[in-house]
């Protein structure tokens, strides 16, 4: 019985010589591979690390520096605009027509430069027309005292009547009078003649020019830059500037006239200017609790522009 179950399973196993080796090759491609990509990757960040410049011993240390102490001097610190200490608007005294201009914005001109000239030829035409009437009533006036004259000596020889004296003497007084108003007249066209050559009032800077040559102008209308106006110039003593800034009334007894201060720009940071308090308004702004408070700038330079923004530091 045994025999011949070793004989059956003899006859199911497989013999030595038919029996095939696992091939190792796939497995030792696969693991080669995964060598050289890991020996590519070392390559690739080894690489990277040798483009980084070093930092400069100069930058290292300004990374790590520890920035200046602020002043602490200042006993508020309040943000405004800068404006002028006077902004004038010009307009014409009367309706007229813009002949020439001979300013554009941003010039600088002296005092009484000449910057507008309107039609004249109405107003040359009336100073014409006084100047005949005062030659005329000139004229009256030398004849009627000539007739005064005569009369006078008449009265006196009893040649003729006192009421003929006294119409001589009325007629002369008529005279004098029509001289003056001729006069007046002449004066008055002159100083119509005068107003259409608009002048600098002041050493300054043209701010706006809103009017060109055969424009019409008008008389301004009060209110400026709080209302309406029909200035056609806007100008200002850029050398006279101060920095307008709204006070929190809970901050208002920091603050007195003549207080010294510091003024920084924010489009210059490493400027600073000195200044001092100059006008604190009589009047609250009810809606916003804030008063207005102007900084005088001490000394202002070309960097200083109006409507910048500016820091105050109102200083102990």
């Amino acid at each position: 019985m045994t025999t011949t179950n070793e004989q059956s399973l003899s006859r199911l196993s497989i013999p030595a010589d038919k029996k095939t080796r696992r091939k190792a090759g796939p497995v030792v491609a696969i693991v080669l591979v995964l060598l050289a990509l890991l020996a590519g990757v070392y390559v690739f960040m080894h690489t990277r690390k040798g483009d980084r410049a070093p930092i400069p011993a100069k930058t290292a240390a300004a990374v790590h520096a520890v920035e200046p102490a602020k002043p602490t001097d200042a006993v508020l610190t309040v943000s405004g605009y800068v404006i002028p200490r006077e902004r004038i608007e010009i307009s014409p005294r009367f309706q007229g027509t813009v002949k020439s201009i001979s300013i554009k914005k941003g010039d600088k001109v002296k005092k009484d430069q000449v910057l507008v000239q309107l039609e004249d030829d109405e107003y040359r035409a009336r100073l014409l027309q006084a100047q005949g009437q005062l030659s005329l009533a000139e004229a009256n006036l030398t004849n009627a005292e000539a007739n005064l004259k005569r009369q006078l000596e008449l009265t006196a020889n009893n040649v003729d009547s006192a009421r003929a004296r006294d119409d001589a003497q009325r007629t002369r007084d008529a005279a004098v009078a029509e001289v003056t108003v001729a006069k007046g007249q002449i004066a008055l066209a002159q100083t119509y003649l005068d107003w259409c050559t608009i002048r600098a009032p002041i050493d300054g800077t043209i701010l706006e020019k809103l009017v060109n040559p055969n424009e019409l102008v008008v008389p301004v209308s009060f209110g400026t830059g709080r209302g309406p106006s029909t200035a056609f110039l806007a100008m200002a003593d850029l050398n006279d500037l101060q920095v307008e800034v709204d006070l929190n009334e809970a901050d208002l007894s920091k603050v007195r006239l003549n207080q010294r201060c510091r003024i920084t720009p924010e489009a210059f940071a490493d400027k600073i200017y000195q200044g001092h308090v100059a006008e604190i308004a009589p009047e609250a702004n009810r809606s916003k609790g804030t008063l207005q408070v102007k900084v005088q700038v001490e000394k202002p330079d070309e960097f200083l522009t109006p409507e910048l923004t500016g820091k105050v530091d109102f200083l102990k």
